[in-house]
């Protein structure tokens, strides 16, 4: 059997989905001045922010589920409120 062309991207897909949920959810820390050390909130948020703002905001420009900018900018935002709702309902615990 030959490998397909494309080849298995879904690992590749997995991690970059990752990597860019936490570095959403990292902006989004530092624009609400929760520090600047991420944690699992950090990447939950960016994860969940930008899953909800990026298909919002991709389907209220029109733009479908492609990779537009507008669902980037949703991402963020999305992650914003996800964050700041967060960090009101249940605050970080303190760190020494």
């Amino acid at each position: 059997m030959r490998p397909s062309p494309g080849g298995d991207a879904a690992p590749v897909l997995i991690l970059g989905i990752l990597a860019f949920g936490f570095i959403v959810g990292w902006l989004a820390q530092l624009v609400l001045g929760l520090g600047t050390k991420p944690d699992g909130r950090t990447l939950v948020a960016g994860l969940v922010g930008s899953l909800v703002g990026g298909l919002v905001g991709s389907l209220l420009a029109g733009d479908g589920l492609a990779l537009k900018p507008s669902g980037l900018i949703g991402s963020f935002v999305g992650a914003i409120i996800v964050l700041a709702i967060w960090s009101r309902v249940s605050p970080a615990p303190s760190r020494r």
